[in-house]
């Protein structure tokens, strides 16, 4: 059973969830096991998670689908009078296991609030509920002209407020930034069930931007219900370009030079790989601005050394961007536990997105080497993706060795890519940068964030105490 902050007595949850049945209808409200076993868990594999496998040892005891503002309210304000965990739930398609439900609880799927509300093509902004998936959204704004500046690779599974909550970087981020840069208001539902409303305008100084407290937050602060988020005219020209060099150096200054110079392509992907190391680079917009940046880019990129070799590679490269989150929904998406973990079985690999300050970031690629050199881990992708800060790395153990054991690793192998994944992690951190830029933290990298935070981390503590008393918002989160 679960115990939250203040809670004096095991949940009645035959009673809580009859309280909601009231609230959202019979049919909206799901306590069988498939469903309680499909909702427990995310993107993240037990493999991935290292040092967080009990997270996966609890599953929700209710799932919950509002149909509006008001129902979550309602849902919201029973959890926090009962003291139940909520867990709030957009497309569950998040790589980090932000929403496993580590003390049980309530799981409250959005997916119900999937409309557009409203679309100023004046202001270039739209309305949209959160629930709404990126691919639908993108859909509806197209005969207004219109697109939106958030495009990562789960554009087909992912949902707008989980892209908010995690504050998620995209293709396009390189020209639009992350996710959190592109909100212009939003309406949270607080944990005490209170609704609250930031206003659309792009600057105000009467005070804090609220925006900043839910953005990157994970749900732990309260729930997204709507959000207004920029959009932004569909280009009247494109331009592809791929540059290709010797040496990663090389590239990064090419890189710096053109952020130093304001240069902001839509797509930004320099990936040195066992084919080479190339720049991958898409500029869209008005006709002469897209001429003029990709011919001093060219300039930029000789100077440093690297040598145009056709726009057809990053044709390529953009026509499968979303090709893993289609497969993904296919053959994963609400499937069983078990079944979307069986995909990844003796899989031995990390992806990991560190964001440094830009002049330290070379360095920082020569002494994770000299770490993961030392534990056998091999580099086999170096990538900067939109900006030179965003650093990231595929890395694999040298010899992953046989596979063995009922999930289909070998668990020494597992432990060694654990402890080398963390020593780069906090490597990142001790050289003045953070451990994550792209997906959020969750439960995979929870342990790491209050080093990373430091006293910040009090801070945060105590505006989840004053929101949050009972501590029911997403429990065991953002190291709260």
């Amino acid at each position: 059973m679960s115990e939250l902050r203040g809670s004096a007595s095991p949940i009645d949850w035959q009673q809580v969830a009859g309280c909601l049945r009231e609230i959202v209808g019979a049919e909206h409200v799901l306590t069988d096991p498939d469903a309680i076993d499909r909702y427990s868990a995310d993107a993240l594999t037990p493999y991935r998670a290292y040092y967080a496998d009990a997270a996966f040892d609890r599953l929700a005891d209710a799932i919950v689908r509002p149909a509006d503002t008001q129902e979550v309210s309602r849902v919201v304000a029973l959890a926090q009078e009962r003291a139940v965990p909520v867990v709030p739930y957009g497309g569950g398609t998040g790589v980090m296991g932000g929403i496993l439900p580590v003390m049980g609880g309530i799981i409250l799927d959005v997916s119900r609030l999937n409309r557009l509300l409203s679309v100023d093509a004046g202001s270039l902004s739209a309305e949209v509920q959160a629930g709404m998936v990126l691919e639908e959204l993108y859909d509806a704004l197209q005969p207004y002209g219109l697109m939106p500046g958030h495009d990562p690779y789960s554009v087909p599974i992912a949902t707008v407020a989980g892209a908010i909550s995690t504050n998620g970087v995209g293709y396009r981020a390189a020209a639009f930034g992350p996710m959190g840069d592109q909100v212009v208001a939003l309406e949270v539902v607080l944990p005490d069930g209170r609704v609250i409303e930031t206003r659309p305008v792009p600057k105000q100084s009467a005070g804090p931007d609220l925006n900043r407290l839910f953005i990157g937050s994970e749900g732990v602060f309260g729930v997204i219900t709507r959000a207004t988020v920029k959009v932004f005219r569909q280009p009247e020209a494109n331009a592809y370009a791929t540059m290709e060099f010797a040496d990663f150096a090389d590239g990064f200054a090419a890189v710096a030079e053109m952020a130093a110079l304001g240069i902001r392509p839509a797509l930004l992907d320099l990936t040195e790989d066992h084919e080479g190391i190339q720049l991958h680079l898409l500029f869209e917009g008005y006709r002469e601005g897209v001429d003029a940046a990709l011919q001093r880019t060219v300039a930029v990129c000789s100077a440093a050394g690297g040598w145009d070799i056709g726009p057809q590679s990053t044709r390529e490269y953009w026509r499968r961007r979303h090709d893993s989150a289609l497969n993904y929904r296919e053959t994963a998406l609400g499937r069983p536990r078990a079944e979307r973990w069986r995909r990844q079985w003796g899989r031995t690999f990390d992806y990991l997105h560190m964001s440094l300050p830009a002049d330290r970031v070379l360095e920082y690629r020569r002494r994770a080497d000299e770490l993961l050199t030392a534990r056998k881990i091999r580099v086999v992708e170096y990538c900067l993706w939109s900006r030179p800060e965003f650093f990231s790395m595929l890395v694999v153990p040298d010899d992953a060795g046989p596979v063995v054991g009922r999930d289909g690793y070998d668990a020494g192998v597992r432990a060694n890519l654990a402890a080398g994944v963390d020593e780069v992690l906090t490597l990142a951190q001790d050289m003045g940068g953070v451990m994550e830029y792209c997906h959020g933290v969750g439960v995979k990298l929870n342990h790491l964030l209050g080093r990373e935070l430091g006293a910040n981390r009090d801070a945060l503590r105590d505006i989840k105490r004053a929101l949050d008393p009972a501590g029911i918002m997403n429990p065991g989160k953002l190291a709260l």
